[in-house]
């Protein structure tokens, strides 16, 4: 059966829990501060932790997928667990995957996953349109007939992603923006909210020359440890601040193993994003 579309229940859980979105990221240095040995059984034990402590409070968990392939089959068979767990427990799951690529190849990312039936089916995916934004075409149709969403690469936080992003096309247009604009075009008529969203960064500052309202979320990474707070939300995103995701990785995992600490943690952030969102 397909799900009610990514947009609409995204929507829904960013009003009842807050727009908050975790990281679930289980580098070495992170397992090392939880007491936790860099192999698969800690990465297990990272990974349910983060479920057990914020799947019921977050709209969002975002699983980085290269912690876990590291690791090989074993590796990925803890991905597989901590997508349906988080999922079991309420929480909507972005697989940040960054896949980009043409033709079969974008598709079988696509059924990899998106396909209801994967095993690493995800209620989105993060993906690189830098072969052409045509070149996401499998995915777009794969997420509709889901009811998943995809995430797009557009402004992205890192300095190297200003040689490609804000490249200038002939029409005067740079590249960030066209993205945007494609992603426009992909939710128009959607309500409450589109499936197809930016992956904007939030340290990036003033961001008024960018038309921001394409009708779907943004995924905002930054907040945290990168230095952007919840209060600079409004300064940086405007009017379409709403609509906006911040993705808090260390700044809530540094807590951890703590149960109480990580739920502290979130529940402080959500309230602070909340905040900063109503005050627009």
């Amino acid at each position: 059966m397909t799900l009610e579309p990514f947009g609409a229940r995204l929507r829904r859980a960013m009003d009842q829990r807050g727009p908050l979105c975790v990281g679930i990221d289980p580098h070495a240095s992170l397992l090392a501060e939880w007491g936790l040995n860099d192999d698969v059984a800690g990465l297990e034990r990272f990974s349910r932790t983060v479920v057990e402590a914020t799947a019921d409070r977050v709209a969002l968990l975002k699983p980085q997928s290269a912690f876990f392939e590291r690791f090989g089959s074993r590796g990925i068979a803890v991905l597989e667990k901590t997508v349906q767990e988080a999922r079991a427990a309420g929480a909507l799951v972005v697989m940040d995957a960054k896949r980009g690529d043409i033709g079969s190849t974008m598709a079988a990312y696509a059924e990899s996953f998106l396909h209801k039936d994967a095993p690493l089916f995800s209620d989105a995916l993060t993906v690189s349109p830098y072969l052409g934004y045509g070149s996401l075409s499998p995915a777009v149709v794969s997420a509709r007939e889901s009811g998943a969403g995809l995430f797009v690469l557009a402004l992205t936080s890192n300095p190297e992603g200003r040689e490609v992003q804000r490249a200038v096309r002939p029409d005067g247009r740079d590249i960030g923006a066209t993205m945007l604009a494609h992603l426009a075009a992909e939710n128009v008529g959607e309500e409450p909210l589109g499936s197809f969203g930016a992956v904007v960064g939030a340290t990036l500052g003033d961001l008024s020359t960018y038309d921001l309202d394409i009708n779907g979320p943004l995924l905002a990474p930054g907040v945290g440890a990168q230095g952007a707070t919840p209060a600079d939300l409004p300064r940086v995103f405007g009017s379409a601040v709403r609509n906006v995701v911040p993705n808090v990785s260390r700044g809530v995992l540094r807590h951890g193993p703590d149960l109480v600490a990580l739920r502290d943690a979130v529940d402080r952030f959500a309230r602070e994003v909340r905040a900063a969102v109503a005050s627009v």
